[in-house]
């Protein structure tokens, strides 16, 4: 019971606390307690995903979990307060792309493999570690995006509205050899133009 409460009480924590122009995610992906159905649950355990794009945002939200977690407890009179771990081992970095790399890098992309084919990638909520380049080691970097679908079942699908499954989705297929090819391209054309060889179209 004190679990249940403790899941339901943590939605709150986006929906109240936290700016609505400040992208936060608070999701408990797993809930594991107790052996059988006429036996009480002495413990339980659940596992959450924490994401947000600013640092003191994601600072909140920690900080507020093991809130809940210890209020949840206190008012349920339980004898112990709940062990809360922050697993570093799952954590990821905010990704930002070095602004002026970027541009740089976009722009020989574009002499390359064509205008219409590098777009600007609006931010995701998705985990990645190699923010850990920027944020942390202060490394200038980059990170692209490469598209896998076949173009005409791209096309199908934005026109019915639908999102094609992505590289999670056991339905992903990308269209393997383009998909290939580009990528190799797009990173050799970035490799060489911070190298200052030139590059064009072939």
């Amino acid at each position: 019971m004190i679990a249940a409460r403790t899941v339901v009480t943590l939605q709150t924590i986006v929906a109240r606390e936290v700016n609505p122009f400040d992208p936060a995610v608070v999701t408990v992906g797993t809930f594991h307690a107790g052996t059988k159905r006429n036996v009480i649950a002495d413990n339980a355990k659940i596992e959450l995903t924490v994401r947000s794009y600013k640092p003191e945002v994601q600072k909140h939200l920690l900080d507020s979990i093991k809130r809940i977690a210890n209020a949840e407890s206190a008012a349920a009179g339980a004898p112990r307060e709940p062990l809360v771990v922050v697993d570093a081992r799952e954590a990821s970095e905010v990704v930002f792309n070095d602004a002026a790399m970027a541009d740089r890098i976009a722009s020989a992309l574009r002499r390359v493999i064509g205008e219409a084919n590098v777009v600007p990638a609006t931010p995701t909520s998705g985990s990645e570690d190699f923010g850990v380049f920027g944020r942390v080691a202060g490394v200038p970097s980059v990170m692209l995006r490469v598209g896998a679908i076949e173009p005409g079942e791209f096309a199908a699908a934005k026109a019915a509205g639908r999102t094609p499954p992505g590289p999670h989705s056991p339905l992903f297929a990308p269209d393997r050899e383009p998909t290939i090819r580009t990528g190799v391209a797009a990173f050799t054309v970035s490799v060489l133009e911070l190298l200052g060889q030139p590059t064009e179209r072939h």
